[in-house]
């Protein structure tokens, strides 16, 4: 795969600094699920998960998106607001996800589904917990772990029935669909 060179705008949803890929850029990715990526941004080497917007049909095309940590900001001298150059492509090697407390907590609980977590790949230890956050209360939360720790230890390697289309961070986004930042503004 070629690299892929845009410029796009940095900005603000809740408390996330978005950078979203132009359409024509995210169209060259051989994935309209998430893909893991190595780039620049201004420059500044990165490596990271993008992740789908979700946006479907007649009038949307879909595009991917990331938050740049508040250290690969600095260092590319780019804020909220800012346009940033970017150079990236697909790579296949997978990035370990940070795995939530609550998570290592169940998974410390259950010594089979820990040995099967280990096991996996990085791509299906995404996939878990894209599952286990892609949900708006405490309560359902704690029954996805429960699911996941019961499937793990039944020796399944990734959720069932999860699209990997859609955007699963729900700070960011309303139906599986990444947030219009004009509209949280309003």
């Amino acid at each position: 795969m070629s690299t892929i060179n845009f410029e796009a705008k940095l900005f603000t949803i809740n408390s996330w600094v978005i950078l979203r890929l132009p359409e024509d850029a995210s169209a060259q990715l051989p994935s309209r699920g998430m893909i893991m990526v190595v780039g620049t941004l201004n420059g500044v080497p990165f490596k990271a998960l993008l992740e789908p917007d979700g946006r479907y049909g007649r009038d949307k095309k879909p595009s991917h998106w990331f938050s740049p940590g508040q250290e690969l900001r600095d260092a590319a001298s780019a804020k909220a607001g800012d346009t940033v150059h970017v150079s990236l492509e697909s790579t296949k090697e997978w990035i370990e996800p940070e795995v939530p407390e609550d998570l290592k907590k169940a998974l410390a609980t259950s010594p089979k589904a820990a040995v099967v977590w280990d096991e996996i790949t990085p791509l299906a230890r995404w996939d878990w917990i894209r599952w286990i956050r892609a949900v708006k209360t405490a309560e359902t939360r704690q029954k996805h772990i429960d699911v996941a720790l019961d499937k793990l230890n039944k020796g399944m390697k990734r959720p069932c029935c999860f699209n990997r289309n859609l955007c699963s961070e729900p700070e960011v986004s309303h139906n599986w669909v990444l947030l219009d930042p004009k509209q949280v503004a309003e």
